[in-house]
């Protein structure tokens, strides 16, 4: 009797679903093997999940219940479609049964050879995090912007602006020195003279740092 396959795909996010970057791959390696294992494909089930996100996955519960309803084998192009968790990748294969996995990039899908794949996936998955961790560090250390794109725009830029100075209005150490400050311009001071004023008197600036021409400006535009 002919095998019958279900497949599974995954994509890390839904703009990879939507433009098709991946999906082609895994389909043609896909149906290659099913042919050469002169196996039916009987369903396709497609998910945008990313990797590390185990516990978000309606679509592949979905087609885990299919494969046991009716005695179907699982099928993913690459191990990491379906995880890069070792824990998680063999609860899947537990769950379905066995013999009632199969991937493509493996000549065996023995628990000897998944779990050697399943091991260099999730290895994978944390080298990923850490060049991703190094990358951010270094363009913090660069100067480049952080963030979300949407705190980039003019809009964005005024509300950040908008906080600060909101905080800064409300901080008591902050409310104590611009008292200072309006003593010292009403004396007709510099704002250098008044900046050592303030840091004589012990009073730092939100940074914890002291008090200098620019800051002292800053302060009265509050």
């Amino acid at each position: 009797m002919m095998k019958k396959y279900i497949s599974y795909l995954r994509v890390s996010t839904k703009r990879q679903e939507k433009s098709g970057l991946g999906l082609e791959v895994q389909r043609a390696i896909i149906k290659h093997f099913t042919s050469i294992d002169n196996a039916e494909l009987v369903q396709e089930f497609l998910e945008a999940e990313s990797g590390k996100d185990i516990e978000n996955r309606p679509t592949l519960k979905q087609a885990i219940e299919y494969c046991k309803n009716y005695d179907y084998i699982l099928v993913v192009a690459k191990l990491d479609r379906l995880s890069r968790d070792v824990e998680h990748i063999f609860n899947i294969i537990k769950q379905l049964g066995e013999g009632n996995f199969k991937s493509c990039d493996l000549p065996s899908s023995d628990s000897l050879t998944v779990s050697i794949f399943a091991g260099l996936a999730q290895r994978e998955r944390e080298i990923i995090s850490i060049r991703t961790k190094l990358a951010l560090q270094a363009k913090k250390e660069r100067g480049e912007p952080l963030g979300k794109s949407q705190n980039f725009t003019a809009e964005g830029r005024r509300a950040g602006i908008a906080k600060i100075k909101e905080k800064a209005r409300n901080n008591t150490n902050t409310i104590r020195a611009k008292s200072l400050v309006i003593r010292c311009k009403k004396e007709n001071m510099t704002l250098q003279q008044i900046a050592d004023e303030l840091n004589k008197n012990g009073f730092s600036t939100a940074q914890g740092n002291k008090f200098l021409p620019m800051s002292v400006k800053r302060m009265c535009e509050v």
